[in-house]
């Protein structure tokens, strides 16, 4: 008996016979397999390593009916009978298990090509519409501010994604969702084929991830394409940025259905069919009947401020790309402003730690690319940076040239600090870079003495007036869990050293 063709199946479809493989066990995995395994599917996971929560999660799955294979190696060859495979975004699209599938003819889909494929059909016949983020920088703070601004509109909505539920498990809740709003990274979209958002966002491009592309201008080419393949399809509105001309030109090059519309956000006066600022106000001259003479008042930037500080230049820019894609969805106005109220940033973004003399100090470890550092550091003057970490291809010369006259000192961690040293050298050859090496602190308590004398370092070279900030600009994993651990290591140190708490 052949087994149905999984290309043709949707969420009400019968999926037993199909033989599926997923390939990695992380969050994204699992959901895939879960729900495989839920709709009929004959299911084999597999994965080289797992931590004993995944270790759990796959007895659960055994008990279930699914086939669960976890040992260095297990994705190395792909069984003989399989119908679809899919991918964790961790495999490189040169793996060799999803090499062998492509050799075999065999569709290889990502965990939201899965999802799209598995949506609900509304009380009005359709599917519940997806509001589409990525970009390098700000994904999860704008799915978060567009998930309140819909939730303040009345709607179920939920964040998801690369952010929240995986979308497979959104989609498959019992419960349906009126909207998603879904964050997307260049690896998730990389294997999506046939999703057609009602709305997208690209906030940004900037070098991020390179390794996962290979290297020279063609990893930077391959990352952009990825990143606007969340423009494919979309119906109403592809948002762009217009500080960030790449983002425009992702618009330009988009196969998107007819009627859909370009629609700028900026930092500066909008022009029509965009969104943007006027004095210290949110405007929206793109979704309103008069935006040829006029501009509607979403919110002011006082709104955008949980804690009476003025919001960094990135969180405004945030606030206006979720901003437009509520609008295109229909979102009032008065929906804008409540939701961005109410609005609270995640923890580790450019959140104060403490201010002693005349120092303020901030962490800002979600900061995990230059180009997120960049604009951090753009908010403050003059700083102490503490900065490294893994680069994963990344260069920094851009980054110091842009800031350089606003360092005091740079504090130096991580495996690829020497590359932000020699950018300092080049282009900020003045200021003070210390090197802390984990090997003179023993790396233990998780990174906490390491940070220790990161803090006693930042300490001693900053005066009243400053900024200490942690913004490494590069990835955690060398020397910390994640970047949320190496922001508390620097909290509970900074909260021992400088407050004596």
């Amino acid at each position: 008996m052949t087994a149905p063709d999984p290309r043709l199946l949707g969420r009400d479809d019968p999926w037993d016979g199909v033989r599926a493989v997923v390939a990695g066990f992380g969050v994204s995995g699992f959901a895939a397999a879960d729900n495989l395994t839920h709709l009929g599917a004959s299911v084999t996971a597999l994965a080289d390593t797992a931590t004993p929560a995944q270790l759990e999660k796959a007895e659960l799955l055994e008990v279930l009916g699914a086939r669960v294979d976890i040992h260095e190696g297990a994705t190395s060859t792909l069984p003989d009978d399989v119908d679809v495979l899919i991918t964790s975004p961790g495999f490189r699209p040169d793996a060799t298990l999803l090499r062998q599938a492509e050799a075999r003819g065999i569709p290889v889909w990502g965990e939201v090509e899965l999802a799209w494929r598995l949506r609900p059909i509304g009380p009005d016949g359709v599917p519940a519409p997806w509001l589409c983020v990525t970009g390098t920088n700000g994904k999860t703070t704008t799915v978060q501010m567009l998930d309140a601004i819909l939730r303040a509109a009345g709607l179920r909505s939920v964040a998801a994604g690369n952010v929240g539920l995986p979308i497979v498990e959104a989609v498959m809740d019992p419960t349906p969702y009126d909207v998603f709003a879904v964050e997307l990274s260049s690896f998730q979209l990389h294997y999506t084929h046939t999703m057609g958002a009602q709305a997208a966002a690209v906030l940004n491009l900037a070098e991020d991830h390179l390794d996962w592309y290979g290297s020279g201008p063609a990893a930077m080419a391959a990352y952009g394409a990825d990143k606007g393949r969340i423009y494919t399809g979309v119906e109403r509105a592809c948002i762009y940025n217009a500080a960030d001309p790449a983002t425009e030109a992702l618009v330009r090059e988009a196969d998107v259905v007819d009627g859909a519309r370009a629609v700028g956000f900026t930092l500066g006066m909008p022009g029509v069919g965009m969104l943007g600022l006027v004095e210290d106000l949110l405007v929206d001259r793109a979704f309103i009947e008069e935006r040829g003479s006029s501009a509607a008042e979403l919110c002011t930037i006082d709104d955008l401020s949980a804690d009476g500080t003025t919001p960094a230049p990135h969180v405004v820019a945030n606030a206006l790309a979720a901003a437009a894609l509520a609008r295109a969805h229909g979102v009032s106005q008065a929906a804008v402003r409540d939701g961005l109220r109410g609005f609270r940033l995640d923890g580790h973004r450019i959140a104060v730690v403490a201010s002693s003399g005349g120092i303020t100090w901030i962490d800002d470890s979600k900061a995990t690319n230059p180009h997120a550092a960049q604009s951090s550091l753009m908010a403050h003057e003059p700083v102490v940076w503490i900065a490294g970490g893994l680069a994963k291809g990344a260069g920094f010369d851009e980054l110091v040239r842009s800031v350089a006259s606003r360092l005091r000192a740079v504090v130096l961690i991580g495996r690829d600090r020497e590359v932000i040293a020699a950018a300092l050298s080049r282009h900020a050859p003045d200021v003070r870079v210390i090197h802390i090496d984990a090997d003179e602190t023993g790396a233990v308590d998780g990174g906490q003495a390491l940070m220790v004398r990161v803090v006693e370092a930042a300490a001693a070279l900053a005066v009243a007036g400053d900024t200490v900030l942690l913004a490494p600009g590069c990835a955690s994993q060398d020397q910390f869990s994640d970047y949320a651990a190496r922001g508390e290591k620097f909290a509970e140190a900074v909260r021992t050293i400088v407050d004596g708490s």
